[in-house]
């Protein structure tokens, strides 16, 4: 091949450079024969199903809104802090107290850790100056414990991942705007972890309302530079773009909760039994529950503990080691580690 055929790879400048390197795609129909490429599939899978995996969650709101009840039925189980007591309990500020109740799951052989951490006492007293504090000090110390862990020398082959995936952000169905203490959580909270905000106890609003409340909701957003999850930087490939679309329009998810089940048509269904029928939580045409879940579950969960490793723990996990007082000592790591740590970076070799 000569110079003149070689490949063009565009730089972050603009400007093409050629490469010597080529890449050739070999579909199935070029091979001579079954290579078994696809069996990775099935190792990962196993892989999976024997360690199991980490999900890690944040209910934000204040007290009445149903963040415990919601929850038990996102999971279809008792993991909320009301049945069952907390694993752990931290008493972080006069406001705001964490409760962290830890669950293993299992279905179809695969085993999920979760983590519900509940905020009882947020927004609900006369003055919430500063109420989310607590909360964003539990995120960072989280990503804090995560770092230090990477940094040992003599590092676990799988680190502990208590990092907070995801954060359900309660709004009351007022049918008005945002109020104040949403607008400067969810602006703080945002830059940290993904934000999925929802409006509790939707069935309080007819139709018509829900729908000018979610849109008033959406300009507040906009208007107050707000990012939720998923957000629009994060979009990959056009078709994941498609998917998030159709997501974006529904934000904030209209939701009602329950964990008791009525008979509709002759079929259990999950609901709230009221004098005039039944609110059926998994039906759309009832509330976005449903929406709510695919997201949270079934679709975007591998893709909220990606977030969360590659764009807010690195961003912190940078934030950090370019502060000149990084505590290295306490870290594990050697003098030679953190004094060649600049010349490490600049060979992009580092293997921290």
């Amino acid at each position: 091949m000569t110079p003149d055929n070689l490949p063009e790879t565009l730089h972050r400048g603009g400007s093409c450079s050629k490469s010597p390197y080529t890449l050739n795609y070999i579909h199935g129909s070029d091979l001579f024969g079954y290579v078994g490429i696809e069996a990775v599939l099935d190792q990962m899978r196993n892989k999976t199903m024997k360690v199991g995996f980490d999900f890690n969650i944040i209910v934000v709101g204040q007290s009445g809104l149903g963040k415990s009840t919601l929850v038990n039925t996102l999971f279809k189980s008792k993991v909320s802090r009301k049945s069952c007591s907390p694993e752990y309990e931290a008493k972080i500020s006069k406001t705001v107290k964490l409760q962290k109740i830890s669950h293993v799951i299992e279905e179809k052989g695969v085993k999920m850790k979760l983590t519900v951490i509940d905020t009882p006492g947020f927004g609900d007293q006369i003055n919430n100056d500063n109420c989310w504090e607590p909360i964003i000090k539990y995120v960072n110390e989280q990503y804090e414990k995560y770092l230090r862990e990477e940094l040992n020398v003599n590092r676990k082959r799988r680190i502990p991942d208590n990092r907070v995936h995801c954060c359900i952000y309660f709004l009351p169905a007022t049918g008005h705007r945002l109020r104040s203490i949403d607008i400067e959580f969810m602006k703080r909270l945002g830059r940290i972890v993904s934000i999925v905000p929802v409006i509790a106890k939707a069935d309080t609003l007819t139709i018509e309302e829900r729908q000018e409340f979610k849109e008033r909701i959406r300009q507040d957003l906009a208007s107050n530079g707000i990012s939720v999850y998923p957000q629009k930087e994060y979009d990959e490939d056009p078709q994941e773009r498609i998917i998030n679309d159709r997501i974006r329009e529904n934000i904030p998810f209209a939701v009602v909760g329950t964990d008791k089940e009525h008979q509709v048509n002759g079929n259990k269904v999950l609901g709230r039994k009221t004098k005039w029928g039944i609110i059926e939580v998994e039906n759309v045409e009832h509330c976005e529950f449903a929406y709510l879940r695919d997201l949270v579950i079934r679709s975007h969960l591998q893709d909220l503990k990606d977030v969360t490793h590659n764009i807010h723990y690195e961003t912190y996990r940078m934030q950090r080691l370019n502060e000149s007082n990084v505590n290295f000592t306490e870290a594990g790591l050697s003098t030679w580690l953190r004094d060649h740590r600049t010349a490490g970076r600049s060979g992009n070799e580092s293997h921290l």
